[in-house]
C-alpha cells in the first residue's frame, strides 16, 4: 500500500532586495538560468537532473523533449479522464499533459489515485515519484521510486531520478551511487553523466565534476545543457574566460558574457556554496524530471 501524505511544496526563501545581498541574489538568478538549462529534457527517457544540477535535476543534456500540448488538449483529457478514472492510459496522459502545463499539484493528485489502483505498475510508480519530487515531497519521492523497480530489473530511468531525490536531499555520495548503478545499465548516457557531474560539484569535488561532464560532453547524444554544465564547474574553478568560451559554443555571444560575469559575482560571495545550493533546489522546482 501506498501512503500518501498531505504536505505543501517548499517554497524558497526570498531576501530583501538591497546592497550586497541583492547582488548576490541576482548573480544567483543568473546563474539559475543555467542551473534550469543543465537540467533534463521532459522526454520519457530523462528522469531530472539535480536540478536536477548546480540540479535533478532528474532530472544534463539529453535528448529532445515531447511535443508541447495546449490547455484544451489537457482540458479534454481531463473530461476523458473524469467519465472513467479507472482507464490507465487516460490517467496517464492526462498526468502528463498536467505536468506539461505546469498543473503539477493535479498532476500528483491523478497519479496517485492511478498509483492506487495500480500498486504494481512500475510505469505508475515511477510517474508518481518523479511528480511527488517535482512538487518538494522529496521522502514521499523516495519511498514511491524504491518501489518503482526492483533489484533483479533496475531502470536506468528510475535510478537517475532517485539520484536526483538524493542530491536534492543532500545525500550525494547516494545520489551519485545511483547514478553510477545507471551508467552499468546505460554506459555513457549523457543525461546521468551531466547529473553526476553536477552531483560531484554539489559535493564540491569539482575535479571530477569536470571530467564527467567532459565525458559527458563528448558523447553523440549531449546537448547545449551539458556544455552549459560544464561551463558552470569551469566557473566554479575560477576559469571564467574558458566557462565563458564553452558557453558561447551554445550561447549568443552577449548572453554567454553576461551569464560568465554572473557566475562571477557569485562565485566572490562569501557563502556562494549556500547560494549555489539554494539555486540548485529552485532549478529543480523550475525545470523538474519528466516521464
Amino acid at each position: 500500500m501506498i501512503t500518501v501524505r498531505s504536505q505543501a511544496p517548499e517554497i524558497p526563501e526570498r531576501g530583501r532586495p538591497c546592497g550586497q545581498g541583492r547582488r548576490a541574489r541576482l548573480a544567483a538568478t543568473a546563474v539559475l538560468v543555467l542551473l534550469a538549462a543543465g537540467c533534463q529534457s521532459r522526454s520519457p527517457e530523462t528522469t531530472g537532473s539535480i536540478g536536477s544540477g548546480l540540479s535533478a535535476l532528474g532530472f544534463g543534456g539529453g535528448t529532445s523533449g515531447p511535443r508541447t500540448i495546449s490547455r484544451r488538449e489537457v482540458d479534454a483529457l481531463g473530461a476523458k479522464y473524469t467519465s472513467d478514472p479507472n482507464d490507465l492510459g487516460t490517467a496517464m496522459r492526462y498526468a502528463q499533459g498536467l505536468r506539461a502545463t505546469e498543473q503539477t499539484t493535479q498532476a500528483v493528485a491523478v497519479l496517485q489515485q492511478a498509483a492506487l489502483r495500480n500498486p504494481k505498475n512500475s510505469a505508475v510508480l515511477a510517474a508518481y515519484g518523479k511528480a511527488l519530487a517535482e512538487v518538494g515531497r522529496l521522502q514521499e519521492a523516495a519511498e514511491v521510486l524504491q518501489n518503482a523497480h526492483t533489484p533483479a530489473q533496475p531502470d536506468w530511468r528510475v535510478l537517475s531520478a532517485q539520484g536526483s531525490v538524493a542530491d536534492q536531499l543532500g545525500d550525494h555520495a547516494r545520489a551519485q551511487a545511483f547514478y553510477d548503478a545507471a551508467l552499468k545499465i546505460r554506459p555513457d548516457e549523457p543525461t546521468i553523466l551531466s547529473n553526476l557531474g553536477l552531483s560531484y560539484a554539489l559535493a564540491r569535488r569539482l575535479d571530477q565534476a569536470e571530467s564527467t561532464l567532459r565525458r559527458a560532453v563528448g558523447q553523440p547524444g549531449a546537448d547545449a545543457r551539458v556544455r552549459q554544465n560544464l561551463a558552470l564547474v569551469l566557473g566554479l574553478k575560477g576559469r571564467f574566460p574558458e566557462a565563458e568560451a564553452t558557453l558561447r559554443e551554445v550561447l549568443p555571444p552577449e548572453e554567454a558574457a553576461a551569464n560568465a560575469a554572473a557566475l562571477r559575482a557569485l562565485v566572490a560571495q562569501p557563502n556562494s556554496w549556500k547560494a549555489i545550493q539554494a539555486a540548485d533546489k529552485t532549478a529543480r522546482k523550475a525545470n523538474p524530471p519528466r516521464g
